[in-house]
């Protein structure tokens, strides 16, 4: 540890959190198992009346489960556009779907009817054995050693990739509870990855951006397509976001293109003008590559190091994600590294303020408290300051908070 730097990274942030995670866990989350089950039940009607709709459309009764069944009705039955057809017979995930479902009104229904049965097998039957018989709550494994980014990890049951982008799946955070007397305080950072890769690369649009308290998706937008900012469209503005944050995640012109539906060739300029105006992204970019191709890994800012052999690799795609990985993870982790401070901060100046308040959850650069009511003042101010001050970067860290009766209505 101490050939590597990291001795403060082991005894000031990894070691103070394991009594941060197991006060999480030993607390654990409130549960309303009623309301789980009911949940349960009108997802089970939902997907009742899509097994008639799926029949309707496709004129016949199948089996929606089997992929040879689903493959005959779509590909053979219904004609439409297949993929290669292998031994087993057509490909009918995700992938192959979302590419038809302009086709057929049946294919829609298909993905949404696999949401739901996704929803209702992992997350209400699968959370159910879950609960602990005294005292009615989740008692989720938070995990410091398992990303290579460094970032937490929650098992049995993971509460950190509760579905939020269908709405019934966003639904149900509204089981997760305070109990009697208790309001959950919920705090966020704000475009934490951002604001890292802003003090990592030191460009000086975004470094701006950030100080200057603008919408950076709304900057990026305007640097990209050479408009005036209050000039950029909402569409505008989320095809930025999409380049922002992909740019942090290594994207290609590829991936960009599938998520913003437009052609390759749009999307490939579309990035090569984003890293010509944030040069000092692109230059970031390139030389962390370098410095991990030479050195064999990478680091974050409080010298937690990942090894990327994928570099070296002869295969293409290997070394791609390579360098994505090292684009990445100075600033993930960066992230990471930071809310780790935070939680060790906090639970300490929860404890000296001796107030009834505990962390129940982390998921990424969200923390949620249980706290009694009259203390939940109290509680924001401590809440705010330790996550707002974890790091001293070269913009701001902004962190935003909220209250609610469930988790569902927290931010």
């Amino acid at each position: 540890l101490e050939k590597h730097n990291e001795i403060n990274l082991f005894k000031n942030i990894e070691m103070p959190l394991v009594e941060v995670l197991a006060k999480m866990q030993y607390n654990g989350m409130y549960l309303d198992k009623e309301e789980l089950i009911s949940f349960g039940n009108e997802i089970k009607q939902q997907l009742e009346k899509l097994t008639k709709e799926i029949y309707e459309l496709a004129e016949e009764e199948f089996n929606i489960n089997s992929t040879i069944q689903l493959g005959n009705i779509l590909f053979e039955k219904l004609k439409l556009t297949s993929s290669k057809k292998t031994k087993k017979g057509y490909s009918t995930d995700v992938d192959a779907l979302e590419k038809i479902k302009d086709e057929h009104p049946i294919v829609n229904k298909i993905l949404e009817y696999r949401g739901l049965t996704k929803l209702n097998s992992t997350y209400v039957e699968g959370m159910l054995p879950y609960i602990n018989e005294n005292t009615k709550r989740i008692h989720s494994f938070f995990h410091q050693t398992v990303t290579a980014t460094g970032r937490i990890s929650s098992t049995e049951p993971n509460l950190q990739n509760i579905p939020t982008r269908i709405e019934l799946g966003k639904r149900l955070r509204k089981v997760f509870k305070p109990r009697e007397g208790y309001v959950f305080i919920d705090a966020d950072y704000s475009q934490i990855e951002l604001r890292v890769l802003a003090h990592i690369s030191q460009d000086e649009h975004m470094l701006q951006a950030f100080k200057d308290g603008e919408d950076i998706h709304k900057q990026a937008a305007s640097k990209v397509l050479n408009i005036p900012i209050e000039q950029v469209t909402k569409e505008q503005r989320s095809s930025a976001k999409a380049v922002n944050f992909g740019i942090v995640y290594g994207i290609s012109d590829f991936g960009l293109a599938q998520q913003l539906g437009i052609s390759r060739k749009k999307a490939k300029e579309y990035i090569e003008q984003y890293l010509e105006k944030y040069n000092g992204i692109n230059k970031f970019m390139e030389e962390v590559v370098e410095e991990a191709k030479e050195k064999g890994y990478v680091e974050t800012l409080f010298n937690r190091r990942r090894y990327i052999p994928e570099l070296k690799s002869n295969n293409y795609m290997v070394r791609e994600f390579g360098k994505r990985a090292a684009m990445n993870t100075p600033i993930q982790g960066t992230a990471a590294d930071i809310m780790k401070i935070a939680m060790v901060n906090l639970n300490k100046k929860l404890e000296e303020a001796n107030i009834d308040t505990n962390i129940i959850l982390q998921v990424h650069d969200e923390l949620i408290l249980e706290t009694k009511i009259e203390y939940k003042e109290k509680a924001k101010e401590i809440l705010k300051e330790c996550m707002e001050n974890a790091a001293n970067l070269s913009v701001p860290l902004v962190v935003e908070v909220s209250e609610a009766t469930n988790w569902y209505d927290c931010k």
